[in-house]
């Protein structure tokens, strides 16, 4: 949960102008607007609805209903798709893998099809399970009618939302792997290659600069969700609707410097690191177990502002073995100047099993002599 951005965003106005029909820049961590310019209108976002496609295909991966090494068996529907795409072949079969990574590098239309098709039986199923997950994430003013961004009818999205979409995704750390391909062949297993190039140029032209998606059609414009990070602020932009790719780039990189340039994030607890005092366990030999904050969080501000933090810890005495590592044991909430900003689960980074019968009475017997 992120502190109301709008105050911020008003100042912002008087600095950027985006030009674009809509913009949304937040921070990563704690998701505060800093700029917003029509951010709830409902656009065409053409092949930014591939970040929900990728989004959807990661947590395939990580439920164990697909694996990065599995091969995908192409389609004739899936390699028949026009637009952007590694010209796959129909009965041929590709790495998972490798089909994700041409969806995130060149936004190939075949592979998003054919993975579609492979998680969810069709594409038609695949687009049901992706608005329900927009639904999960808040995103009310999103509806998708295909995984590829091919303009049909009603489909539709808003800045916001992509933003909120494109956050969810940069928690896969593999994305950022995908993304830092400029050039690389596709290789087919017939021995064909097919040459991809990033269609985010900023990754190249702006400092920071490690992930994002690029759409057009002549319906939805010069559109790009992306996210830059420096230090230990990571910022998420949306540009809906720029006349031109030179606009629709120039109108990103000035919202990431306006970010950069006037805001700072602070780290205050970060995750995966033990917090000082352990947690007490019963029911076990383990007597203790370290916790730790599941996500960072952070104090997000205008930099010399000098707001005033408070952590609260939401935490038992004690738990119950058995516990495993990254059970969640408690919550840590964040306060800035009395006002909740951030909330993260605290978890078990040690495991601690249950007595054994015979341990269990062994303890008891030592308790009586």
């Amino acid at each position: 949960m992120g502190i109301s951005g709008y105050r911020a965003a008003a100042s912002a106005d008087n600095v950027l102008d985006v030009g674009c029909k809509s913009a949304y820049v937040c921070d990563f961590d704690t998701q505060t607007c800093v700029y917003a310019k029509n951010e709830t209108v409902r656009l065409p976002i053409a092949s930014m609805c591939k970040i929900m496609t990728l989004l959807l295909t990661f947590e395939a991966i990580e439920g164990g209903e697909l694996s990065y090494d599995e091969a995908v068996c192409v389609s004739e529907r899936a390699s028949s798709m026009g637009g952007s795409q590694v010209f796959l072949d129909t009965g041929l079969s590709y790495r998972a893998e490798d089909l994700m990574r041409s969806v995130a590098v060149c936004s190939a239309n075949d592979s998003c099809v054919a993975l579609s098709e492979r998680v969810a039986g069709s594409e038609e199923a695949f687009v049901e399970r992706m608005n329900g997950r927009a639904r999960e994430l808040g995103a009310d003013n999103t509806l998708f009618a295909n995984c590829t961004g091919l303009p049909k009818d009603p489909q539709y999205s808003c800045a916001k939302d992509v933003a909120a979409m494109l956050g969810e995704l940069l928690k896969h750390e593999k994305y950022y792997e995908f993304c830092k391909v400029w050039n690389e062949d596709f290789q087919h297993p017939d021995g064909r290659t097919t040459q991809m190039t990033n269609t985010n140029k900023l990754i190249r032209a702006y400092q920071g600069c490690d992930g994002g998606k690029t759409g057009f059609t002549n319906e939805a414009g010069f559109c790009l969700a992306a996210t830059a990070k420096r230090g230990d602020m990571r910022v998420i932009s949306v540009v809906i609707g720029a006349e031109s790719s030179k606009v629709r780039n120039k109108g990103i990189s000035d919202c990431f410097n306006y970010c950069f340039d006037q805001y700072e994030n602070k780290p205050v607890l970060k995750a995966g690191e033990k917090l000082e005092n352990p947690l007490n366990v019963r029911g076990s030999k383990v007597k203790e177990i370290g916790i730790a904050a599941k996500e960072n969080l952070t104090v997000f501000q205008k930099k010399g502002a000098n707001g005033e933090f408070t952590i609260e810890y939401d935490l038992p005495q004690e738990v119950k073995a058995p516990v495993s590592s990254g059970d969640c044991v408690g919550y840590a909430t964040l306060y800035l100047n009395g006002m909740q900003c951030g909330k993260t689960e605290l978890v078990a980074v040690d495991g601690a099993n249950a007595y054994t019968w015979w341990e269990a009475y062994r303890d008891g017997a030592r308790k009586w002599n």
